[in-house]
């Protein structure tokens, strides 16, 4: 899958699937805290531990979304 069909199935799925959309927005909700997190100069054990939790759910949304993306395209 090249950027350009990548990018057209991703404008795809965004407009007709509410799950992809939901993905989508909690890989941006992870991605938010996760930078908010790094901007602390010295962070809080319980702060460590979010962030490492947090980076292991991104990708795990990051799997399930191109999941989708791969599912989808094998479809159609």
């Amino acid at each position: 899958m090249d950027i350009a069909s990548s990018d057209a199935l991703k404008d795809e799925l965004l407009k007709t699937n509410p799950t992809f959309r939901e993905l989508i927005h909690q890989h941006q909700n992870y991605e938010q805290r996760l930078s908010e997190l790094s901007g602390l100069t010295y962070p809080s054990d319980d702060e460590q531990i979010e962030e490492s939790t947090l980076k292991k759910k991104k990708l795990m949304v990051k799997d399930a979304i191109y999941a989708m993306m791969h599912d989808y395209e094998l479809s159609h």
